[in-house]
């Protein structure tokens, strides 16, 4: 069962699914917000926050306990053995949820804080601004061996990285501190009379992130709670097949047009590309072909390290022979003493500079390597 929204009670819907049948679960389920009495905007209207009927349908801590054990045990008997699943709350539910993940066995590989840009203010000033949420990333054991497209990672984070700087093409990690905005302007549902649809509509861009660094073209991602079909939405946006289950036949009505509505992207974010191991070569066939000289310096930040011998290592200046991971390794002085070299090095074409892994792209390409 693929790319289809399943509008039923998710606990018994799910129960009707095949064991290990999915590659993603993303779950964002009612966070229990226990929401009292008319909250006001400093304008004075009323504040139309999460006091929905599916959120306040629990009676006791015990209640919500047994609710978020059944779907969790659930989700882990649908998952498949090196499948992940994200879990996303507030401080009202998130911590309950963490203790049911590890009590059912599951495996933390994170959490993460979405930090939002446009938090909603506190309108009484009677404690501190609730700016984030949590998102627990787990996997069904520690044997399991998920995927991660660790380089696409790195191309989504534009949270310590300044504009200009990823412009230059500065890569780095992606954090466990993720700086974006709530659902807002257009990508907000309405209904036909223009009223906000979801109270608690995530924004695509989170959703964006998990699919695109945990999944590849092809696999079924699922969510027990749609809602708005944000996270069907994505999957689709990024080749992925998407399964969704909602008790609300209204979100799901506007779910299936929303999803209906989008266009598959053929991008190098969505193809992984970033993380493809290019073919095995050498630097001794690439200079065999002429695409490395021998004797020619090996650059990094435009500074010659190294002179390439025949049989493609580096001979540094003091005459010792190294290969051009060590010596990057040594110069960044990484604990790990080698570092991909491929990475850092250039050599000078035309009189300029040019990263070797370019060449090596070249080389491939014109050698039509597979």
């Amino acid at each position: 069962m693929r790319n289809q929204i399943i509008c039923g009670d998710t606990l018994e819907e799910m129960k009707k699914l095949p064991d290990e049948s999915v590659d993603l679960i993303f779950a964002d389920p009612p966070y229990w917000m226990r929401v009292e009495g008319v909250l006001k905007r400093v304008n004075g209207n009323d504040y139309d926050g999460c006091d929905d009927a599916w959120d306040n349908q629990f009676t006791s801590l015990e209640d919500y306990e047994k609710f978020t054990f059944a779907w969790l045990t659930e989700c882990k008997r649908l998952l498949k053995k090196d499948g992940s699943l994200w879990v996303i709350g507030g401080m009202q539910c998130i911590y309950l949820i963490g203790y049911a993940l590890q009590k059912l066995g599951f495996w933390f590989i994170n959490d993460v804080v979405w930090s939002k840009r446009n938090p909603t203010p506190n309108f009484k000033g009677t404690r501190l601004n609730n700016a984030h949420e949590t998102l627990i990333w787990a996997v069904k054991n520690k044997t399991a061996r998920f995927h991660f497209n660790y380089k696409t990672a790195k191309e989504l984070n534009t949270d310590t990285v300044s504009f200009s700087d990823f412009s230059d093409g500065v890569r780095k990690q992606l954090g466990s501190v993720w700086r974006l905005s709530v659902c807002q302007g257009e990508e907000r549902l309405k209904d036909d009379s223009g009223n906000k649809l979801h109270s608690a509509q995530k924004p695509e861009e989170l959703l964006y992130r998990i699919i695109a660094i945990n999944s590849q073209i092809g696999d079924l991602v699922f969510d027990p709670f749609g809602g708005s079909m944000t996270t069907a939405a994505v999957a689709k946006r990024l080749g992925r097949d998407y399964l969704c289950i909602e008790m609300n036949p209204v979100y799901c009505k506007y779910g299936q047009a929303r999803v209906a509505a989008v266009q598959p992207e053929n991008t190098k974010i969505a193809r992984a590309d970033f993380d493809q191991k290019p073919p095995r070569v050498t630097f001794n066939e690439m200079i065999e072909a002429g695409y490395f000289r021998e004797g020619e310096p090996l650059y990094y930040h435009h500074t010659p390290y190294l002179y390439l011998t025949a049989e493609g290592k580096g001979i540094k200046a003091d005459g010792s022979v190294t290969d051009i991971h060590s010596a990057i390794g040594k110069i960044k002085k990484n604990d790990g003493t080698r570092l991909n070299g491929w990475d850092f090095w250039e050599v000078v074409r035309n009189d300029s500079f040019v990263p070797i892994k370019e060449i090596r792209a070249k080389y491939i390409k014109d050698k039509k390597i597979v």
